[in-house]
């Protein structure tokens, strides 16, 4: 019998938003088709860059949505970037937490210490907080000034709204790299700690990466030299694709997830 794209792999690193929902809408197909995933028993990961969402709050959002799913098949970038604070200090160290109560919670799991001044900070973790202000850029200014430790969750510079783009966190980032001179290590994706850590956590062997961003999604599967399905429900045209050199292009490129269960 002639294999399926999903029969090579066994895991499916899965991004959100414009693959398997826009907004709060279901894309149509992706419920059946990661249905057909675990079916098959391949490993199943929804990894995001939003680091401002607990894993629960991403699982309520699937769940309402039809995706019967739990926090274990979630990966954020919040989780990503407190797990490389972690591996970098020692337990019970202060890390300025520039995020929502979701980044703040993953810095305390790893037994972290969250504060919110520059005092005593050996590391600055940074993920989107729309009421993050100047001040709270000021106190990581200082730390990072000292010598401490940055870790950005993503660096993406725009989020989607219904109002249009809008800064993202990227865009923060980017006014403490002007403000100080210095590059944090980054979690999300394009870079590779959230597919690696994603990909660990079901000890995938032969992981797809599937999103429909070729700056985020499929570059970051390039980086971490795993295979890649673009998926055409969100921001990347199939001629998008066609325009990047070849090393940089997805593996597949399909109109939505229901390729999956297609001949490749």
């Amino acid at each position: 019998m002639s294999q399926t794209l999903l029969d090579r792999y066994d895991a499916l690193l899965i991004d959100l938003d414009g693959t398997v929902y826009r907004g709060g809408e279901v894309v149509p197909g992706a419920v059946e088709a990661v249905a057909e995933a675990r079916r098959k028993s391949v490993g199943i990961r929804f990894v995001t860059n939003n680091a401002s969402r607990s894993p629960q709050a991403v699982a309520d959002h699937l769940n309402e949505l039809g995706f019967n799913t739990s926090i274990t098949e979630v990966s954020t970038s919040a989780q990503a970037g407190a797990a490389m604070v972690a591996d970098r200090v020692p337990a019970a160290t202060k890390v300025l937490v520039l995020g929502t109560d979701a980044l703040k919670e993953e810095i305390r799991l790893r037994k972290l210490v969250p504060v919110d001044t520059a005092d005593e900070a050996q590391a600055v973790v940074q993920g989107l907080n729309q009421d993050l202000g100047w001040r709270e850029l000021a106190e990581a200014c200082v730390a990072i000034n000292n010598g401490a430790l940055w870790v950005a969750c993503n660096v993406d510079v725009t989020l989607p709204t219904e109002r249009g783009l809008l800064p993202g966190n990227g865009a923060l980032v980017a006014a403490l790299k002007a403000a100080t001179g210095t590059e944090p290590l980054v979690a999300g994706k394009p870079a590779t700690p959230l597919l690696e850590q994603a990909a660990k956590s079901l000890g995938a062997d032969r992981p797809l990466v599937v999103g429909d961003r070729l700056d985020t999604d499929i570059a970051g599967a390039v980086n971490a030299g795993m295979d890649s399905l673009l998926v055409l429900t969100g921001v990347s045209t199939r001629e998008d694709a066609e325009a990047l050199p070849e090393e940089w292009r997805p593996t597949y490129v399909g109109r939505d997830l229901s390729v999956l269960h297609q001949l490749p």
